[in-house]
């Protein structure tokens, strides 16, 4: 029996290690022994293919891979399905900034050219994720790699999109919409920013009422003004119609009552811009009979359009100091308040002002489907961890509103929906992916499809059913619903309630068992990484100078659920002083074994006993902690047995016992069974290392790998 080597060289045994379990097979449920008979399945909440892994992934990969592992040694039917997603504007963003570099723009190409362009991207990148995913040591099935534009995922979305069409949950809608002039797309509301700022307050005089406004641009929209029922100071204008002198000229508008106006805000009177407001469009709708519709002033690119003018083509910012200026020459500003403190409304990606804007859009109404998945939720057919989040999943859904899923993105999957031009009201046909002979209203034949894409979110909110090939697929059948959906506590809305609502509407059940939520990985003083920080820990950067196992530990240990965890440089570096740690107690026990007659069961001392007894505490704890999903207390109380317990102690006073003939055979014994199960116990955390050490060890009945080695009881 060789020798262990002196020291563990991490470099040098994990790519071994990983193609030893590879070749195995087990990663594949379909592979396992017989013995694994009762489904575990996670879905990886896959990736954006348009960058490599940075730390944060790292967190899920690594819990994902602890439950992974523990359930397929308790004898579980293990799939963990990989996959990577196309992520429509994200990616787009992304590539766009690529062609910028280079002096080239999306706009200069063709459609399929930059589909093209950006599909060879993301397939190169995907191949470096999932070298990444093996080298954090994930042992999911790549039989069953997804992408979220494969051929039966867009199917499934394409069915999905029909049937809630044909139902009556999807409906084509003009509606204000939160739009970045710069990425030239809608946004849903949840993926919008908001910041609190200090901008001037225009007193603006609409004939003898003076109304406060931030957006004097906009003026040109303007269809009323409005003022509270009960304002003592205007009930002599509500009904009437005011001649007005503005900047291009003279007009007339009415003046209304509503009872959302604010007469503690500014002088109590508002203008009504209905599109170009969420609240004043709102109030249009309410005053539909008494005031015009939305005239839209401000375009597509961010620029005021021929409604406005001599003001036509400027851009919002430059438009609203020329307006004012204007204004103040025509005695038109009473006053301006410079420093009111307002919220507005901001892109996530680029940080421009959000322009409200008034398109056709495609909308989910989500309050039937919100309903199923609250029910779920509250009747435990899905338990979200940490418990707290419960309360936070029931507000949102208990407030959602519809869903614009609809994306002016030339990245992402094509919406299956054309528009008949023949027919007078412009008729929608939507199907399941396959081009309509002809209108379904009026048989009209001239039909163009709609040119825009589904909000990634739509699609990857079919990850559940979808992957696992709904409805017929044997993997449907075997491993729907899911265990655990694993993810960042950050998409509990964007995409965990979102997946909970399609898939409860398509499969009529729940698809997970258990949500656990990760917080986000914050640097060694608890501030956020960031590129311009200069604290961004890069995860194949401290593998390669610590190893993996050593970077695994360091992000489970302190990492509670739904709280942020910190991680630094210092962490992995001491961690991996544990992971040495246990190499050297392995090689103490395996050059003290070397004569070990594994077949022989010796007789045990009390002491030899209480050795044993105390361990089985271990067992029982670890077991129990990972059961509970409190992965840093399993690991966490590992550390502490296998180092100052098993190491300082029981070690330590094995040396003499070892030197007598008498007492050594039982003390091997009690050395190979703990260390042996403590290396099992250690796998899902530390797979690496626990494998090397595994496949020297002189123990009983070895298994091809560890990895599906029986869970120590």
């Amino acid at each position: 029996m060789a020798e262990l080597n002196k020291a563990y060289e991490a470099k040098k045994v994990e790519d071994r290690i990983y193609k030893l379990w590879e070749k195995s097979g087990f990663f594949n449920p379909d592979k396992l022994p017989k013995r694994h008979k009762t489904p575990f399945t996670i879905l990886m909440p896959p990736p954006n293919a348009n960058d490599p892994l940075h730390v944060g992934h790292a967190v899920f990969v690594t819990l994902e891979d602890i439950l992974i592992r523990y359930n397929r040694m308790q004898g579980k039917k293990t799939l963990w399905l990989p996959g990577a997603d196309h992520a429509g504007f994200e990616t787009q963003v992304v590539y766009e900034k690529k062609l910028a570099k280079q002096g080239r723009s999306r706009f200069d190409m063709k459609r399929e050219e930059f589909y093209k362009e950006v599909w060879d991207y993301t397939q190169k990148n995907r191949k470096t994720v999932k070298e990444q995913l093996k080298k954090l040591g994930a042992s999911c099935d790549w039989t069953r790699d997804t992408f979220t534009l494969d051929a039966h995922i867009i199917k499934t979305v394409y069915k999905t999109f029909k049937k809630m069409a044909d139902e009556g949950l999807v409906y084509r809608g003009e509606r204000l919409v939160n739009y970045c002039t710069k990425h030239r797309t809608a946004f849903a509301d949840l993926e919008i920013k908001h910041e609190t700022r200090k901008d001037p307050l225009y007193y603006m005089k609409y004939g003898p009422i003076v109304v406060a406004t931030v957006r004097p641009e906009t003026k040109f929209g303007d269809t009323a003004i409005a003022v509270h029922p009960d304002d003592k100071r205007y009930k002599k204008y509500i009904g009437k119609e005011l001649k007005i002198e503005t900047v291009v000229g003279k007009r007339t508008l009415k003046v209304i009552a509503d009872k959302e106006v604010d007469p503690e805000f500014g002088t109590g009177a508002v203008k009504v811009t209905p599109a170009h407001d969420a609240n004043d469009f709102a109030m249009w709708e309410r005053h539909k009979k008494e005031i015009e519709g939305p005239l839209q002033v401000i375009g597509l690119d961010g620029r005021l359009n021929e409604n406005t003018g001599l003001y036509e083509g400027m851009k919002v910012e430059e438009a609203r100091e020329k307006i004012v200026k204007d204004m103040k020459t025509k005695g038109l500003i009473e006053k301006i308040d410079e420093d009111y403190e307002h919220t507005i409304a901001l892109c996530y990606k680029c940080n421009n002002v959000i322009e409200p804007m008034l398109m056709r859009q495609w909308f989910v109404k989500t309050k039937p489907l919100a309903k199923e998945a609250i029910k779920a939720v509250k009747e435990k057919e899905t338990t979200i961890l940490p418990k707290n989040y419960e309360k936070i999943y029931f507000h949102w859904m208990n407030n959602i509103r519809d869903w614009n899923i609809s994306r002016q993105n030339w990245w992402g999957i094509s919406i299956p929906a054309w528009l008949c031009e023949d027919c007078p009201k412009g008729e929608w046909t939507v199907t399941d992916g396959k081009k309509p002979t002809s209108c379904s209203k009026c048989k009209g034949k001239n039909l163009k499809q709609d040119e825009d894409v589904f909000d990634t979110w739509f699609s990857s909110s079919q990850w559940p059913f979808a992957t696992l090939k709904y409805p017929n697929h044997k993997d449907f059948k075997t491993f729907y619903p899911t265990d655990v959906m694993e993810t960042a506590a950050d998409i509990l809305f964007f995409w965990v309630a979102r997946m909970m609502m399609l898939s409860i509407y398509q499969t009529k059940k729940a698809p997970f068992k258990y949500v656990y939520l990760h917080g986000l990985v914050r640097d060694k003083d608890r501030q956020k990484m960031s590129k311009s920080k200069g604290n961004v820990i890069d995860p194949l950067g401290v593998i390669d100078t610590y190893g993996t196992d050593a970077l695994r530990i360091a992000l489970t240990i302190g990492n509670m659920p739904g709280k942020d965890t910190a991680i630094s440089e210092d962490k992995i570096r001491g961690y991996r002083n544990f992971v040495n740690k246990l190499w050297n107690i392995s090689r103490f026990v395996h050059l003290e074994t070397k004569n070990y007659n594994q077949n022989k069961r010796p007789t045990l001392s009390v002491k030899d006993k209480a050795i044993l007894k105390n361990f089985e505490k271990i067992v029982k704890q670890t077991t129990k902690a990972l059961d509970e999903f409190r992965f840093s207390h399993a690991a966490e109380n590992l550390y502490h047995y296998i180092w100052h317990t098993y190491a300082d102690k029981v070690i330590e006073d094995s040396k003499p016992i070892l030197n007598n003939t008498k007492t050594r055979a039982a003390r091997q014994y009690v050395l190979v069974k703990v260390l042996g199960d403590s290396l099992k116990l250690l796998h899902p955390f530390m797979p690496f290392i626990t494998e090397e050490i595994y496949q020297q060890l002189p123990l009983q009945k070895k298994q091809t790998t560890i990895m599906i080695e029986s869970w120590p009881t």
